[in-house]
């Protein structure tokens, strides 16, 4: 049970530019709601005797000075389309304050479950797109002494690196640690007036698979999920990575397959495995890269918004089991491989000549559910192997857990790496409860 006991309205520490900026391509098709995480800290002296809120608004106001654009407000643009505005306003950021009867090993492995989501603000969606917040806070005190942040930042704002570059300076600024590292903020970097050297082909954007003789995906949607929080010992990617391996002939490349292709390929045999899908079902796999480093000339590292681009792998439930892993995990690298300078261009240019960017979208203009359904037969991995997920350090020491809210829709999967550092992966995985049994089953019994 968590009870609310203050809410504090944070502003930048200093005049911002008021201004109108610019969104991109990437931006514009991207939820108007927030990506949930939730940050975890044992109780320590500090925590004690030290004003814990206090710390997190002031710091917070300065950081908003640099990432300034967060305390502003999205509003639909005249254009429309379903295209956004971003309005640098200075409205600020509002942080929840609230305590718990919980301590903090009372959520155990924090799996993301709905007791972790009431520890992460919530939003009405059907509220005024000009009311929302771009960037939710929840401070919340347990039992033990100990604290959890729990944190929502707005899609159209900020991809997974960009937000963690935000959390990174925030509580370096808490702590009182140097240099701070400001973002880049012109996100017009993006777009060139060259030529395109080829069209994007849309095919990628295309509706997922839906299950044989169910169309409409009507019945699967209202079927009930849970989730797992699985563990892969370094040993046991290192035996996935090596079977899938095997596949590659000695005249191809010889680099062997990533941890991220040979896990995701597993997680994508499991799953059609425990749906028990017919040999000809076609599945999808859905995953985001990453194109900072693609472009030519690449993005600044501290590039602040949105640069990813949607990838798809598919296949038949039929060959992804009678065909060796190293078959889903080249399927995996040649999508990814496709994400080039050119690609990305053509990507960029194909959306910015859509009608309507709403399609894209899991919520209406109204804020209702709509959209595509990447649930059964199909899969959505995110994988946050690559980022900089740990040491987030507000002056109380480094955080026990940093992990996703409970967010999740059928076959909506996080491969994240051990806090420990020892190698290993957590997998966050949301399935259909009468899918579950069988695929925790598969997941060790087929490494």
């Amino acid at each position: 049970m968590v009870t609310f006991k203050a809410t504090h309205i944070v502003k930048p520490a200093e005049p911002t530019p008021e201004e109108i900026m610019y969104l991109n391509a990437c931006d514009q098709i991207k939820d108007i709601t927030h990506t949930p995480t939730i940050y975890f800290y044992r109780n320590c002296e500090k925590l004690d005797n030290g004003d814990d809120v206090g710390v997190l608004r002031d710091s917070l106001s300065k950081v908003l000075v640099l990432f300034y654009p967060l305390a502003g407000r999205l509003k639909w643009s005249a254009e429309g389309g379903s295209r956004v505005e971003l309005h640098c306003n200075g409205r600020g950021v509002p942080i929840h304050e609230a305590v718990s009867e919980a301590t903090v090993e009372d959520f155990g492995d924090f799996t993301p479950t709905r007791e972790i989501q009431a520890l992460i603000p919530s939003v009405d969606y059907t509220t005024p797109i000009d009311e929302i917040p771009l960037v939710i806070v929840q401070l919340t005190r347990f039992k033990c002494g100990g604290v959890s942040i729990g944190l929502g930042v707005s899609h159209v704002m900020a991809d997974g690196p960009s937000a963690l570059h935000f959390v990174d300076e925030w509580a370096k600024i808490a702590r009182g640690a140097d240099p701070i590292i400001p973002p880049f903020l012109d996100r017009k970097v993006l777009e060139t007036d060259e030529p395109l050297v080829s069209k994007f082909n849309p095919a990628v954007l295309r509706p997922p698979p839906s299950l044989i003789g169910e169309e409409e995906n009507m019945e699967q949607r209202k079927k009930p999920i849970t989730v797992a929080f699985l563990n892969l010992t370094k040993i046991q990617i290192e035996k996935l990575r090596n079977k899938a391996s095997e596949d590659l002939e000695a005249a191809e490349n010889s680099r062997g397959y990533s941890r991220f292709e040979a896990v995701a390929a597993h997680i994508w045999r499991c799953t059609s495995k425990a749906r028990r899908h017919k040999a000809e079902q076609q599945t999808s796999l859905h995953f985001v890269a990453d194109f900072r480093t693609k472009l030519r000339p690449p993005l600044p590292k501290n590039f602040f918004g949105n640069a990813l681009i949607r990838v798809e792998a598919t296949d038949t439930s039929g060959n992804l089991l009678s065909d060796p892993i190293g078959a889903a995990s080249r399927k995996i690298r040649a999508a990814v491989e496709k994400v080039t300078d050119e690609t990305v261009r053509g990507y960029l240019d194909y959306l910015k000549e859509l009608r309507d960017v709403g399609r894209f979208r899991s919520l209406d203009n109204n804020g209702h559910p709509k959209g595509d359904f990447y649930g059964n037969p199909n899969l959505a991995i995110i994988s946050w192997t690559a980022l900089p997920l740990y040491g987030a350090d507000f002056g109380w020491g480094k955080e026990i857990h940093m992990g996703p809210g409970s967010m999740g829709f059928d076959g909506k999967t996080f491969i994240i790496p051990s806090h420990d550092g020892d190698g290993s992966f957590n997998i966050a995985i949301w399935l259909q409860e009468e899918n579950m049994g069988a695929f925790k089953k598969s997941f060790y019994d087929d490494i």
